[in-house]
């Protein structure tokens, strides 16, 4: 029988390493509602060319990375390898609705080199704030990756800023980044000789050619009025809401939606094969590229795999609050129906699944991370139960309808 592994660059995430998982995604969700950020589900595979069209033909991730496949009826299919297409698709399909601020989680999908950081299979968390073109919507929105990354405890986290102008803007531009690259042709890598032509603009991100492109002409150096004007409120906006920045001129992401901000987090001592583990911009034109009515947007994304490596854990959270257990088996079934009361009142209750000593039901509590025990045992006929912080150490004799209250006080 052939053994059956997981495809290369995919991951197993089983306990105890799935409780930081876990707990990412619940930091995500709360800081999510409570800066308005409504909950967008969209299907796992599109239409290829919701991503051909959004991301743009000459992009590494449409030109190597998409997982494409014909299904039944001969439709080309792509598993996402981004979320921001699907979710601008959905809301053209919905009606284009002119505001909404959405909030997306889970898997996506690129064919590259497996390495640290970098799988082909990975998880995503972001955010899309659609319908606005005030710079407070990029400033929000940038916001908001940053105070999940000091939520999950990343240390030293500079957002990288800087603004790659408006279309009419980059026109000018253009002109300027061809010419110098074509004086430099012949120490370029091959993609970046290819893409001279059709986006120049982005040699700057190609990690092949950073010497080569060091004194290349930068968009933020040929922004209109309206473009500049918009990145210095972005600017000040940061400022006022304490989210450190720095100005990193040749950052042009790598997705062709985009336009005026773009940004990412970069933790100071995260050392991967892309060191930013987050990242996301403004793309006003995405609507229209697929098919849409006009409609500014500006949106991240957050990688999850990364944030993890980076020393990301997020606020201590126990996985139990308490475990029963059980001192004479004859007691089992009035534990079970404790602990389902527990589970009802709001608290995270687990008890052993088969008739173990005293001892080994303690060691299983502080394995599985409870902050607290509860003994069924001789009191129950009294309607009480021994409890025990297993943190401290102390322990009492409460009744029953007292051990939520007890709980609180852990």
């Amino acid at each position: 029988m052939t053994d059956l592994h997981r495809p290369k660059g995919t991951t197993d995430i089983l306990p105890p390493e799935s409780s930081r998982w876990r707990n990412a995604h619940r930091v995500f969700d709360d800081l999510a509602e409570r800066f308005g950020f409504d909950l967008v589900l969209t299907p796992i595979f599109e239409h290829t060319e919701v991503f051909s069209r959004g991301v743009g033909q000459d992009t590494e991730v449409v030109e190597k990375q998409m997982y494409t496949f014909s299904d039944q009826s001969g439709r080309s299919l792509t598993l996402r390898p981004e979320a921001t297409a699907s979710v601008v698709r959905a809301a053209i399909q919905a009606g284009g609705s002119s505001s909404f601020k959405a909030a997306y989680w889970g898997p996506m999908f690129r064919y590259e080199r497996p390495q640290h950081g970098r799988r082909r299979q990975f998880y995503q968390g972001g955010v899309e704030y659609l319908g606005s073109a005030s710079p407070d919507a990029d400033v929000e929105v940038i916001e908001f990756g940053y105070r999940y990354l000091e939520a999950m405890g990343v240390p030293d986290v500079d957002v990288h800023l800087n603004s790659i102008g408006d279309p009419a803007d980059r026109a000018t531009y253009r002109k300027q980044i061809t010419a110098f690259l074509r004086s430099k042709e012949s120490q370029l890598s091959d993609d970046a000789v290819r893409r001279i032509d059709t986006n120049p603009m982005r040699v700057l991100d190609s990690k092949a050619d950073v010497e080569v492109v060091r004194d290349a002409p930068v968009p933020i150096d040929h922004l209109g009025t309206e473009a500049s004007d918009h990145f210095e409120a972005v600017k000040s906006g940061l400022a006022a809401v304490g989210v450190p920045f720095s100005i990193e001129d040749k950052l042009v992401r790598g997705l062709d939606y985009y336009n005026r901000t773009v940004f990412e987090y970069v933790p100071a001592g995260y050392e991967a094969a892309q060191s930013a583990v987050g990242g996301g911009g403004r793309y006003d034109g995405l609507f229209e590229m697929l098919g849409g009515k006009p409609n500014p947007a500006v949106g991240l994304s957050m990688g999850i795999d990364r944030i993890l490596q980076a020393g990301g854990e997020g606020p201590d959270s126990p996985s139990l609050d308490v475990f029963v257990v059980v001192v004479h088996e004859s007691l089992r079934t009035d534990a079970t129906v404790l602990v389902s009361t527990l589970r009802q009142a709001g608290l995270r209750a687990d008890m052993p699944d088969e008739h173990r000593s005293v001892t080994a039901q303690f060691k299983e509590a502080n394995r599985r991370g409870s902050m607290g025990a509860v003994v069924v045992g001789d009191e129950w006929s009294d309607g009480e139960v021994t409890v025990r912080d297993l943190v401290s150490g102390t322990q009492q004799v409460v009744g029953t309808k007292e051990i939520a209250r007890w709980v609180d006080t852990l």
